[in-house]
């Protein structure tokens, strides 16, 4: 392994060049591609350095000018420095680059025949010789000369003829923001007036065949438009905006300016090919990247630390979206399920960072949950804190102030203080603090008031033992013992390691409600008895804590089971009026009457002191799950009737809701009738979230061999529908089988290990399958560390990024510690390991 330097937030200082506008050149040829660029430098009166470096790597130099003449710059690691004239002047240079044999998917590269980009973070240093950070903005002027139908880059076009294009973006921008796309692409047209009345013209770009998966994308497109202007007051600001579908990406989506490149994963979409899972993600996705216009394209990050600022708040509002279109209490429930199963365990282990970190040696390792999801969290807290006008106001001056900016954290809380009064100093611990805060509460009632007491308490992190108390806003209501609201939601401001509320004028002792809409990303400590936990499922007005409820009986009775308990009668009880109650939200009922995962087991024993044994959690997740199914045995044919949603299919909220609930009832019937009804629901599937339900049902209880070779035969041709046939067989595999059958698909003639997709479909479902990755024997481990090391050298990104599988090794028994330590060391190990996974190996082997 190569020792990479370390970078330090504290050792910024801005770029000693400004650059004025930049002409770029492109002469497309497979493995051959020429890049012409011409760009006008001045110098920065900001900055007292004159070291004129620039960024490059991979590249063949042919020339290089200033003003005019030849010059040979030195070429050094990462990139080449040059003396250049104190005043203004023209640098030029014509490089050469291989596209086709570009396998990492940073820079320019190719994906199946279609020359596409991936610049975040650093990508554009694989382009071209250019100063590669962010707080680097200039106008870009592309010219892409090649033998395709369809040559695109950023802005607005300017001109074009037979085999060649010109693009001009009028708007600042860092490199990391530029795109370039050609290939033989059709375009799927669509149009948007602005709130001030400008015309854009809008395409989606996709491969010939996909044309009929576009209509959905491209109405979420429109739908998150409208939705800016009317929320935030922000309009488009070019000419035209377009989305290309690309089928090899290691991301999910990219946000370059005017031209977002898509994984096709996440943005084609037909009723037959996607389940509504799918088209809920699509829609967001394609929010959230067109959110990017305004919070990370026409104000950036000054460096690659401020990372949260843009993806933070984007995330944050891409939330926002998606509640007001699909409902605010279901994506709240799940925006906490994915925060508490990977961003706490981020939290708690080796990989654990602050939102801002302060350091690190691979950037594209920081593109983490707590970057994007707690970086939403913390926005979500700071509206807490300033109320709904605060946030309003400070985010009208944010773009006022800081449009065409590289922005920090500081000019973030700047605003918020100039706009609202409030002294921000602790509030800004949660962007530089790592760790979860966990909040201990004590009650007592005495003469009618009612005190609760919290207590909170932060865990060390890697390079962080001193935590000091943060301010935690805690949201609380207070029911009294018929069941009624005596107490509507309050926002209880904690700032102190201790803290204690007093509510007066109580007849009776309430049942608290606490941390509703989880309203801080904390763990909440409070002794309840399963009765509390029961009334609070029957009762709680606040639907993520009637939902978290619910899951607090479950987790407590899974706990039990793995060490010989027997299924709690509260938990069953609770679990029938859920089911029964035709006034809850479909979708909510669904979240309701499914358990906690089996990882959050092992996190909550973990916690507790307990030494997680994976097979028993598994053994007690599949007893409970039998016992629901018997329980409530004559509940579920009926919601399989009531559920049903005949006619044309929708992807609105209200049909997806109940087949969500559809599905969670027929996979409980599949419990008790041996995958009798789920065969049934196969043969009469008629979209793919229909198909594939039933076809995970039957996987579930081990049967579905016949429909999985019926289900391959239907879909072979369709690359993204075959990644659920790869990664459904694993994540329904028996513990002792998983392994065994991630490794036979990871040798069948269609598993294509350099694409993302694929690889994510098969290892992605094997590290997810708890009981069968954490195999007592060490195969998942094994198997991961093989996979790792042959991909390594080919896309470091991703698998740097799957790595995480090991994250949490420390956590279990001495057998599997000594297995999972052995794999990590035999990667650690590998031959020009890439710094992407070298660093990742290393954090976690540190734990």
């Amino acid at each position: 392994m190569t020792i990479q330097e370390t970078i330090y937030l504290s050792d910024y200082t801005p770029f000693g060049f400004i650059v004025e506008d930049v002409h770029l050149t492109f002469k497309l040829a497979p493995t051959t591609t020429r890049v012409i660029s011409r760009i006008r430098f001045a110098p920065n009166p900001d900055s007292s350095s004159r070291d004129f470096f620039l960024h490059g790597e991979g590249l063949n130099l042919h020339w290089a000018k200033v003003d005019g003449a030849d010059v040979a710059p030195d070429l050094v690691k990462g990139g080449l420095r040059c003396d250049v004239p104190d005043t203004a002047f023209t640098w030029e240079c014509e490089v050469e680059i291989d596209p086709q044999g570009n396998t990492a998917l940073e820079g320019l590269y190719m994906s199946n025949g279609m020359y596409c980009t991936q610049c975040e973070a650093e990508g554009f240093r694989n382009i071209t010789f250019y100063p590669d950070r962010p707080d680097v903005m200039s106008v870009f002027t592309v010219r892409i000369e090649g033998d395709n139908p369809a040559l695109l880059s950023n802005g607005n076009p300017a001109d074009s003829g037979e085999g060649w294009a010109e693009w001009h973006d009028p708007w600042p921008k860092p490199a990391y923001l530029f795109a370039l796309v050609a290939g033989d692409l059709r375009n799927y047209p669509g149009s948007f007036k602005t709130m001030s009345g400008r015309d854009v013209e809008l395409n989606l770009w996709v491969r010939p065949g996909d044309e009929g998966k576009c209509a959905f994308g491209m109405e979420a497109l429109k739908k998150s438009m409208i939705w800016d202007e009317e929320v935030y007051g922000r309009e488009y600001d070019l000419d035209i905006f377009n989305i290309v579908a690309v089928d090899d990406f290691n991301m999910g989506a990219m946000e370059n300016k005017g031209l977002n490149i898509f994984n096709s994963a996440v943005v084609l979409a037909s009723p037959e090919t996607s389940t509504d899972a799918n088209f809920e993600r699509i829609e967001a996705i394609i929010a959230h990247e067109y959110f990017h216009n305004w919070t990370g394209n026409r104000i950036t990050c000054r460096d690659w630390f401020q990372l949260c600022l843009k993806e933070g708040l984007t995330v944050f509002r891409d939330q926002q979206f998606t509640g007001d279109m699909r409902g605010h209490a279901v994506k709240r429930i799940n925006d906490v399920v994915t925060l508490r199963s990977r961003q706490f365990r981020e939290d708690s282990g080796p990989l654990a960072h602050p939102p801002r970190p302060d350091q690190f040696v691979e950037i594209n390792n920081f593109y983490t949950v707590t970057v994007y999801e707690k970086g939403a969290e913390v926005i979500n807290i700071l509206k807490h804190l300033v109320g709904d006008d605060g946030y309003k106001k400070a985010l009208d001056l944010y773009f006022d102030r800081h449009d065409g900016d590289a922005a920090t954290i500081e000019d973030w809380l700047q605003v918020f203080e100039d706009a609202t009064g409030r002294d921000l100093t602790q509030f800004k611990r949660w962007y530089t603090d790592a760790g979860t805060p966990h909040v201990k509460v004590a009650d007592s009632f005495d003469n009618g008031i009612y005190t609760l007491t919290f207590t909170q308490e932060t865990a060390p992190t890697p390079g962080q033992d001193d935590k000091p108390a943060r301010v935690i806003p805690i949201a609380v209501g207070l029911l009294d013992p018929n069941g009624n609201e005596v107490l509507p939601t309050q926002i209880l401001e904690m700032a102190e390691t201790t803290q204690s509320f007093s509510f007066e004028g109580l007849s009776a002792k309430p049942v608290p409600s606490i941390l509703r809409g989880f309203s801080a990303p904390v763990v909440l400590e409070r002794e309840t008895s399963a009765e509390e936990q029961a009334f609070l499922l029957a009762h709680d007005t606040d639907p993520f804590n009637k939902w978290e409820a619910g899951q607090a009986l479950a987790k407590d009775c899974l706990i039990a089971m793995t060490q010989g308990g027997t299924p709690d009668q509260g938990l069953l009880d609770g679990m029938t009026t859920v089911a029964r109650d035709h006034s809850l939200d479909p979708a909510f009922r669904a979240l309701a009457l499914g358990l906690p995962a089996q990882d959050d087991i092992a996190a909550t024993l973990a916690a507790r002191g307990i030494t997680p044994d994976p097979d028993k959690i598994w053994r007690a997740h599949q007893a409970l799950k039998q016992a629901i199914a018997q329980h409530l045995q004559d509940v579920w044919p009926r919601l399989l009737a009531e559920m049903a949603t005949p006619g044309p299919y929708s992807p609105d909220a209200e049909h997806a809701g109940k087949r969500a609930l559809h599905g969670v009832a027929l996979a409980y019937l599949s419990q008790i009738d041996g995958g009798t009804a789920a065969k049934a629901a196969y043969t009469t599937a008629g979209n793919m979230t229909e198909q594939l339900s039933a076809l995970a049902c039957l996987l579930s209880v081990e049967k579905g061999t016949d429909e999985l070779a019926t289900f391959r035969e239907q879909w072979q041709h369709d690359r993204l529908v075959m990644d659920k046939w790869f990664g459904l067989q694993v994540g329904y595999a028996s513990p002792e089988n998983c392994v065994a059958t991630a490794k036979r698909l990871s040798e069948d003639a269609d598993f294509n290990w350099k694409n993302p997709n694929r690889f994510r479909a098969v290892f992605g479902a094997m590290m997810m399958h708890h009981a069968g990755f954490h195999q007592a024997d060490g195969s998942g481990y094994n198997l991961l560390a093989d996979w790792l090391i042959k991909l390594d050298p080919v896309n470091g990104q991703i698998s740097a990024r799957m790595s995480t599988g090991y994250e949490t090794w420390k956590r279990y028994d001495a057998d599997r510690q000594a297995k999972a330590r052995a794999a990590l060391k035999r990667i650690n190990g590998a031959p020009d390991l890439s710094r992407n996974l070298g660093e990742m190996v290393t954090r976690i082997l540190k734990a």
